[in-house]
């Protein structure tokens, strides 16, 4: 996400004000130490003209073999 803000050419603290958050948010998700609600991830996507599987990774997900049905 760093790396998308600074191609944005923005400060976290105008990422922040964008995404109605703190600055000190902005610091904690760039450092992986916060996960963003889905509704911040949004915001920032929009933001930064990004996506937020681009920003943030693919999610998770679950093979058919993986899931068991009700028997």
């Amino acid at each position: 996400m760093r790396r998308a803000r600074l191609l944005a050419e923005l400060t976290q603290a105008e990422l922040a004000a964008s995404a109605e958050v703190t600055r000190q948010t902005i610091v904690a998700v760039e450092a992986g130490n916060y996960a963003p609600s889905v509704y911040l991830a949004l915001a920032i996507a929009e933001r930064l003209g990004s996506t937020v599987e681009e920003l943030f990774g693919q999610p998770a997900t679950t093979s058919a073999g993986d899931v068991q049905g009700d028997g």
